[in-house]
């Protein structure tokens, strides 16, 4: 194979295209204090494996674990109990060498893991179909939004503002590129905002969270009736999947298409990815749904067999026609979900949700009790917002250095806007016990 490298004029068309002028500026959203000038220190030039081991040991010693003390994070990614029977299982050869099924009728296991998958999130959203799963619910509530642009013919996306700031920000990046106009409604920090409102003929879509970014709890039925009787779809983002073990799905509530992030169960924080995305629509609308389907048929002899549906994917057909540039899915993360869920059953599902809302109820009352503190949900299920009588992001640093991570500080979400830098989004899972609750309540109240 032939290597060709890049040239210095090579470099600079690239940049010239996307616009910036040096590499540096290409990278100026990572903070300066974060950029690597020179060599990485106390690692040398010449040092042999174990000193590498030694060397890069030390230097991941400085991180925090999640599970190393009290830990409330949460804001789209939350700390779970995944058995140790889920790593055990995806780790078997036939899965670990697995890759996409590019000869699908060869690969009946991974068809047939893929079918359950889309079974399970079709149940618990309330949809009739769901895909063979996408990237991340962040990139998959901008592929919602193009498919609701087909579907509808319109091109005008509004985005609520309990969504979290980051899916919103990848469907603001795909607008600009895909030329949909997308209209972000104000912060919705107190769960009261009037989307219905806002829809007109020119909508294709509304994007709404649920349960927010903040944690409110919402009937979005009369929201789903607007967007209809305006020629609209509602699409409903779920981040905390667990959450459904107790509240109405999405699909009851008349939700066109559901996206969701399936983290919580079988995949783990993992220092950031890889995540699964759960895509899940109406039966009408199958043929504009992004990504891959799964059917289940018999074969010739009549025996049960599992088949590569529905792909309208670039790979698979013309660019122009495809629904979705999506390369491929998170396979090995979506096993690891359907064990999981598997494991859990109906009732060891609702089972779990049950114990994330009582966890979280038992925080809020005893936060809510510091002096200066005040609970800004009436509703919510495992994460809620508290309003700080002081900037959140300098109590959070303190509460980290007594050993306790005490949740987000929203103004890291929404550095822009100062009337969020009071807030603080704190999560509780089953996780999180009686000791760790009591360590985050008297922490808070002695530095505030």
């Amino acid at each position: 194979m032939r290597y060709l490298p890049l040239t210095d004029a090579d470099r600079s068309e690239m940049l010239s295209v996307i616009g910036v002028r040096s590499v540096d500026e290409l990278f100026r959203d990572v903070p300066e204090a974060a950029r690597l000038k020179g060599k990485i220190d106390r690692l040398g030039d010449h040092m042999g494996e174990l000193e590498v081991d030694r060397a890069l040991s030390a230097m991941a010693a400085k991180n925090r674990a999640a599970g190393a003390g009290p830990f409330f994070v949460g804001a789209g990614a939350y700390k779970h109990h995944v058995p140790s029977s889920v790593d055990h299982l995806i780790q078997r050869g036939e899965f670990l060498t697995s890759y996409t099924p590019y000869q699908p009728e060869i690969t009946q296991g991974t068809l047939q893991y893929l079918f359950e998958f889309q079974t399970q999130i079709a149940l618990f959203t309330g949809m009739d179909v769901a895909n063979a799963s996408m990237y991340d619910a962040s990139t998959g509530a901008a592929e919602a939004v193009l498919m609701a642009n087909r579907v509808t013919r319109r091109s005008k996306a509004i985005l609520s503002g309990g969504l979290h700031p980051q899916y919103r920000a990848v469907i603001e990046t795909t607008a600009r590129w895909q030329g949909f106009e997308a209209v972000g409604a104000p912060v919705d920090a107190t769960g009261v905002e009037d989307l219905a409102a806002q829809v007109d003929k020119e909508t294709s879509c509304v994007v709404v969270q649920n349960p927010s970014v903040f944690g409110h709890v919402r009937d979005l039925s009369p929201l789903a009736k607007a967007c209809h009787d305006a020629g609209a779809l509602l699409i409903v983002v779920v981040t905390e999947i667990v959450s459904l073990g107790l509240l109405m799905p999405p699909g009851e509530m008349g939700a066109d298409i559901v996206v969701a992030e399936g983290q919580s169960l079988g995949v783990g924080l993992n220092f950031g990815g890889p995540y699964v995305g759960l895509f899940a629509t109406r039966e009408k609308f199958v043929r504009q749904m992004p990504g891959r389907l799964v059917g289940e048929t018999v074969d010739a002899d009549g025996q049960r067999g599992f088949v590569l549906t529905l792909s309208t994917r670039e790979q698979h057909i013309r660019r122009e026609k495809a629904t979705s540039n999506i390369c491929t899915n998170s396979g090995l993360c979506a096993l690891a979900f359907t064990i999981h869920l598997t494991l859990l059953g109906e009732a060891g599902f609702t089972r779990l949700a049950e114990l994330n809302h009582a966890t979280a109820v038992k925080t809020a009352d005893a936060l809510a009790q510091v002096k200066g503190v005040s609970l800004l949900n009436g509703t919510f299920f495992n994460e809620f917002t508290l309003k700080l009588p002081k900037p959140a992001a300098p109590v959070v640093e303190r509460l980290a250095a007594k050993g306790v991570l005490g949740g987000v500080p929203v103004s890291r979400l929404m550095p822009d806007d100062p009337a969020v830098a009071d807030l603080l989004l704190v999560a509780a899972t089953e996780t999180v016990s009686d000791a760790d609750i009591a360590a985050l309540a008297r922490a808070l109240t002695e530095v505030l």
